[in-house]
């Protein structure tokens, strides 16, 4: 869910991805005061999502082509943001990690489920179901 958090705000914000895992664990120690944030800890990294992060972002031009190819009148653009970015994040979970796809499609389903409505989760499941077959997953 972190990653896709970050992706979000990279992909809303256009801005630079250090810029958006930077503000993300800003915002998880952010708070009312300031002698409360002096004394915070800073956060410790998540090496896994911001492996994930930048690997997605680094290969969104690809991702975004499968993501095309597989989505039968729907320009990406027009896709809501979170399921554009639960999918990048997927097909590059799925492609470059090589994370089981049964768990990548499991886990972006809960997502879905959890973001989306019960559209996008059937859109979701049978994108990345494409790209498994195609991809030879």
């Amino acid at each position: 869910m972190r990653a896709l958090q970050v992706l979000y705000q990279w992909d809303l914000r256009k801005q630079p991805v250090e810029e958006s895992i930077d503000s993300f664990y800003r915002s998880l120690y952010s708070t009312e005061s300031e002698d409360e944030a002096k004394e915070a800890a800073p956060p410790a990294p998540d090496v896994f999502m911001e492996q994930l992060v930048r690997g997605t972002v680094e290969k969104a031009s690809e991702i975004d082509l499968l993501i095309e190819m597989h989505s039968e009148n729907w320009r990406l653009e027009r896709m809501a943001a979170v399921d554009r970015n639960l999918l990048r994040l997927a097909v590059y979970e799925m492609r470059e990690i090589r994370t089981p796809p049964a768990v990548v499609i499991d886990e972006a389903l809960e997502l879905a489920h959890r973001f989306c409505g019960e559209d996008a989760v059937r859109f979701v499941n049978g994108l990345l179901d494409a790209v498994r077959k195609q991809s030879g997953l």
